[in-house]
């Protein structure tokens, strides 16, 4: 499968943020592209730096205008699309959720994101409600994908959900970044703890995994922070954890992998992972903690 990552910088100009998306995705897919997975709440700004109620203007329903589009899009260029799409759906009733396009233009499935942060510049509690569709592959053309969004990739049991629902692959739309005024050593450990933690998940399941990041600077508007620098390193790993594609951390990129989905099943093979679970002994994981 020849997926294509889509790493892309914001303003404050929604149509030409789609604009700029539009002409990327066209891009890839004259350059073969079967997958296209599109960074985390890719139509704005990240707005989730302050609590504004007028930004719940920005949400629509699904289906919706960006869903007609992107439909669009998928159908003209046979692409399978992953879009993140900040989701009305009720009066008061909000979502994170990532929305997978057949090829054919018809919606495959919905994700509702599942864990919602709420750190310094990131208060996205205000905007989203925890999902509820659980942690179900959804059936494409190419695979069965196991679509998860930015703060679940901390989480192995979210990935190991998806796992053992029958992903074929593991796939994170992401909007993560330093804090500005975060000292350098504390940078580099974030996002390599960013990166580690994912590369985990590919080895602990043996499944490829994809993971796409916004880049560029985002000015905090309410001016009590210095805004975040999100640090792009979109990339995609296979079932050992290896890196098989890495996009830069200060730019723009379109970046084209191909991936072996039969590949999992020589490495679960080796590495029987599933096969030794213990889990008539992990009851205890559905406890917050172990007093």
């Amino acid at each position: 499968m020849k997926a294509a990552l889509i790493q892309q910088s914001n303003g404050a100009d929604i149509s030409a943020n789609i604009n700029k998306l539009e002409r990327n995705i066209a891009n890839v897919a004259a350059q073969g592209a079967q997958l296209v997975v599109l960074q985390e709440l890719h139509n704005s700004l990240y707005f989730c730096q302050t609590e504004n109620t007028d930004v719940f203007d920005l949400a629509e329903t699904i289906p919706g205008p960006s869903t007609t589009w992107l439909s669009r899009l998928a159908k003209d260029l046979k692409l399978v699309i992953v879009a993140s799409l900040f989701e009305k759906r009720a009066p008061g009733l909000y979502h994170n959720t990532a929305v997978v396009f057949e090829n054919d233009g018809t919606i495959a499935g919905k994700y509702r994101k599942m864990h919602i942060p709420d750190d310094p510049a990131y208060y996205e509690k205000f905007y989203f409600t925890p999902g509820d569709l659980g942690f179900e592959p959804i059936n494409t053309s190419i695979g069965r994908l196991g679509v998860l969004v930015c703060w679940d990739q901390w989480y192995p049991e979210a990935a190991r959900l998806m796992a053992l629902a029958g992903a074929d692959i593991l796939i994170y739309p992401t909007a993560i970044g330093w804090e500005s005024t975060d000292a350098d050593d504390e940078k580099k450990r974030q996002q390599d703890a960013w990166i580690i933690s994912q590369r985990g998940h590919a080895v602990a399941n043996g499944l490829p995994l994809i993971s796409v990041n916004r880049v560029g600077y985002e000015a905090d508007p309410s001016g009590q922070t210095g805004g975040i620098h999100f640090w792009g390193n979109s990339f995609v790993a296979g079932p050992q954890g290896e890196i098989l594609a890495e996009a830069g951390k200060a730019a723009d990129e379109n970046l084209l992998v191909e991936i072996d989905l039969k590949r999992s099943e020589s490495v679960r093979r080796i590495w029987p992972f599933l096969r030794d679970r213990r889990i008539d002994a992990y009851g205890n994981i559905v406890k917050r903690f172990i007093d």
